[in-house]
């Protein structure tokens, strides 16, 4: 609320302290790991744990202000998504080889056009019309079309690996590049250009920052709340393997799912951002977030694929391949003018829909 400096619910700490709790018994053998009743448990505390990180990241977002806050919100995303993918992967399940790629994808897929087009949908419907940074806009799309051709497309045409793999020199190298790509573009975003991300409508008064103290715990919380996500992730990793192959859903639909998990609370802040007619920072959340799921995930599992022998899928498929492309062209038609309005979301919205339409059933 305006006039008060921002403060941590009690629920912010205690939903971190219950999860670690659970898993404290559960190492110490205290409850059955398998248990309907546990599993349950388990994937609430996960979901209220991932909330409360994201609160955290929050409050130290203030409290560094604009664009250290965007950078800081998807960073912290991105470990929650790639502790998932890795507890997968290591968990040796069927399908683990393609998760990093299904998940990398969904979430480029839903920050562009489910959180991008509910946030121009509803903005432009509350305002008419929305204006935010053209610069930074086009700069961030470039860097993630980039991105998302050398890590989701170009492994479909390689020769050096058999499938849409990479071999692992290749690997390496385009993992390095990412995240080479990636901290360039903090660089721009933070130092460089930081005007170019800036919200010229913003106007926080000094007494919206949290406190020093408030931001000190939240910094320990936020560290207490991913280490707790990635712990649950790895206990419920099995469960969702096979609950997902129960409902006869493809085993990509995984991607969607861990997607979906780690990105509702970034999607609902970027929404009440857009609802409050500050455009540019949902945009920066958004694609920043993209950014960050493909130049932090692809060098980690590019990595531990290559150190433990395990392998890697990352290209999509055509149908993929399709979206993907379509994706991207008409978010440089929808924000290369500065301007949005409620007819822009709903072109994002609708390719949104037919990306889980053909996830489910390809």
């Amino acid at each position: 609320m305006a006039g008060h400096s921002p403060t941590n619910p009690h629920w912010t700490w205690l939903a971190p302290a219950a999860a670690m709790g659970l898993l404290a018994a559960k190492f110490a053998h205290l409850v059955p790991p398998e248990h309907p009743a546990v599993l349950a448990l388990a994937a609430l505390l996960l979901g209220a744990a991932v909330f409360a990180a994201v609160h955290h990241a929050e409050i130290l977002a203030l409290r560094l202000g604009e664009p250290f806050g965007s950078i800081l919100l998807a960073v912290a995303v991105t470990i929650i998504e790639v502790g998932l993918i890795v507890s997968i992967m290591l968990s040796g399940a069927e399908g683990a080889e393609g998760v990093a790629r299904d998940t990398v994808f969904a979430a480029v897929m839903i920050v562009l056009n489910g959180v991008i087009g509910l946030c121009l949908l509803l903005g432009g419907q509350r305002h008419h019309e929305q204006l935010f940074q053209l610069q930074g806009a086009a700069s961030a799309l470039a860097v993630l079309g980039t991105l998302a051709a050398i890590t989701l497309i170009l492994p479909n045409f390689t020769l050096s690996a058999p499938g849409p793999a990479y071999s692992s020199i290749q690997v390496l190298v385009v993992g390095a590049l990412s995240l080479f790509l990636w901290g360039a573009f903090v660089l721009a975003q933070t130092i460089r250009h930081r005007d170019y991300f800036l919200d010229a409508q913003a106007d926080e008064s000094p007494s919206e920052r949290p406190k020093a103290a408030v931001a000190a715990a939240s910094l320990a919380l936020l560290i207490l709340a991913l280490t707790a996500v990635i712990l649950l992730a790895k206990v419920l990793s099995a469960p969702l393997d096979r609950t997902i192959a129960a409902s006869g859903l493809p085993k990509a639909f995984v991607g969607v799912v861990i997607a979906t998990i780690v990105l509702l609370p970034e999607g609902i802040a970027a929404t009440k951002s857009a609802l409050r007619n500050r455009l540019q920072n949902s945009i920066n959340l958004a694609i920043g977030s993209a950014i960050a799921s493909i130049g932090l995930t692809v060098p980690t599992v590019g990595v531990l694929a290559v150190t433990l022998a395990k392998p890697l899928d990352l290209g999509v498929s055509p149908s993929g391949m399709t979206l993907l492309v379509m994706t991207l062209f008409v978010s440089t038609l929808t924000l290369g003018t500065g301007r949005t309005t409620a007819l822009h979301g709903a072109i994002h919205l609708v390719i949104f829909v037919v990306f889980l339409l053909i996830s489910a059933i390809p």
